[in-house]
């Protein structure tokens, strides 16, 4: 059922949004109304029942003294005949003494076994039922007629029965005719909505077919200054998705631009130091430490080219997963203290559980790169200080070193692939990576020279992320 709504046109949800209620409702109210209608003809029809059963009673006379009375009836056949409606509906009646003996009438009609309704409808004493005469459904009316004559004191019981035909004729009548204006205004409804969705769907109509008439190169925005005002934010978010687009290919043409003139100049190297190998320019001691330095920098290229693509591939994978920051901060400490210890760094470490909401190798990535750049560009013997705290709602590393400092104009391209902070240092995109990495973490980072009483003393790296809530 679900996937058969999806499948439906606008135009089709909802007509059968708005009709299947409507049509419900119908149902629901037709049955209502028909009983309604029978009741109200009911009442119409016992009141001629009740006037039959009177005018019978009036024809009843009594003989005798007392309890010896007898009963007796002469009912002419235009009594009832000027209650008849029309001929498709029979009068039965049958005059009876409380005891049950027939005095007048059809005396197969079966005898009236009830007791008269205490609140009923008419003052008389009256009661009205269904029952069954000849296989066909009736309607009686049971009329209890005192009968005083002289010295005669009895009661007779006066029954008038009526077939159904008529009054259910009458009722299926009302109910047809009223079924006739609603099915028209379900039919008004329908054209309406077909209409009106028709009309305030042409917009979405056209911007379809400006879509599909594009180049497939062609992101240039839409526009939206005659767009309705419903359709305003899915044509913003569009220019938007198309601007992030136009981004990342321009990125990426960039990208690849860059990385195949980086993989080109390390392979022609090997190739030129292999062939002075071959050729005996070069003692093969001394060439294969060049031809392992080359191999050793085109390796390092790729292995950052790949976590570069990792990271573009991650960042299209929601995560639920939390990561403490802290722990994985400490575990790329300990595996790079040999290059700490190898510059005879004075290292100092101080952490705060920090849950990130992301995958542990991006946090490890992430703080790899940044904690080797400051260990590279540090001195020996110099200061290396790594801080994380919290606070309500960020976490944020700082790694201060006591290096050299980066330069006004190297500032403004550091984040900028294959941009190294010194000649021949390394590929240029570990910094890019941390910057792709924070970017998709919805983070900020931020290198500073960091100065003390006008001289510089070292770089400040400067990470906030986002806790996990």
């Amino acid at each position: 059922m679900s996937a058969l709504l999806r499948n439906l046109s606008l135009r089709h949800y909802l007509l059968a949004g708005i009709l299947l209620p409507v049509l419900l409702f119908i149902a629901l109210d037709t049955v209502v109304l028909y009983r309604q209608t029978l009741a109200a003809v009911n009442t119409a029809y016992d009141r001629t029942l009740l006037a039959s059963a009177k005018a019978i009673g009036e024809h009843v006379s009594a003989t005798g003294e007392a309890d010896q009375a007898q009963l007796r009836a002469s009912v002419p056949y235009a009594a009832l005949e000027v209650f008849e409606a029309d001929n498709r509906s029979r009068m039965i009646y049958r005059i009876s003494s409380t005891s049950g003996q027939l005095i007048d009438g059809f005396e197969d009609l079966p005898l009236w076994q009830g007791q008269l309704p205490q609140l009923g409808p008419y003052a008389a004493l009256v009661d009205f039922y269904d029952d069954i005469y000849r296989g066909d459904s009736v309607r009686v009316a049971v009329l209890l007629q005192p009968v005083a004559m002289q010295r005669a004191r009895v009661m007779a019981v006066v029954q008038v029965a009526e077939t159904l035909e008529l009054r259910r004729t009458l009722a299926r009548q009302i109910l047809f005719d009223t079924l006739w204006r609603q099915l028209a205004l379900v039919l008004v409804i329908a054209l309406v909505v077909f209409v009106v969705v028709q009309r305030a769907t042409r917009p979405v109509r056209q911007l379809s077919a400006q879509l599909q008439a594009r180049q497939g190169d062609d992101l240039s925005p839409l526009d939206v200054g005659q767009a309705p005002l419903e359709l305003q934010p899915l044509i913003e978010a569009t220019n938007s998705t198309m601007r992030r687009l136009h981004n990342l290919l321009a990125h990426q043409k960039r990208f690849v631009r860059d990385t195949a003139h980086q993989l080109r100049t390390p392979l022609a190297v090997l190739k030129v130091q292999v062939q002075s190998a071959l050729r005996g320019d070069v003692e093969p001691h001394l060439g294969l430490l060049e031809i392992s330095h080359t191999v050793q920098r085109a390796t390092a290229l790729a292995n950052q080219m790949l976590a570069l693509a990792k990271v573009a591939q991650l960042a299209q994978e929601n995560s639920v997963e939390s990561t403490d920051w802290a722990s994985v901060l400490r575990e790329v400490a300990l595996d790079l203290s040999p290059l700490i210890a190898e510059k005879e760094l004075d290292f100092e470490i101080s952490t705060q559980p920090a849950p990130i909401q992301t995958h542990a190798w991006m946090l490890r990535e992430l703080s790899r790169n940044l904690l080797h750049n400051a260990i590279r560009y540090s001195p020996e013997h110099g200061n290396l200080r790594v801080t994380l705290h919290t606070d309500s709602h960020f976490a944020a590393l700082v790694i201060s070193d006591t290096g050299t400092g980066l330069c006004a104009e190297l500032q403004t391209r550091l984040f900028q692939p294959f941009s190294a902070g010194q000649a021949h240092s390394g590929s240029g995109l570990g910094l890019t990576i941390c910057h792709e990495i924070v970017q998709t973490l919805n983070g900020q980072i931020e290198l500073h020279n960091r100065h003390s009483h006008g001289h510089l003393e070292g770089l400040d790296a400067t990470v906030r992320l986002p806790l996990f809530c």
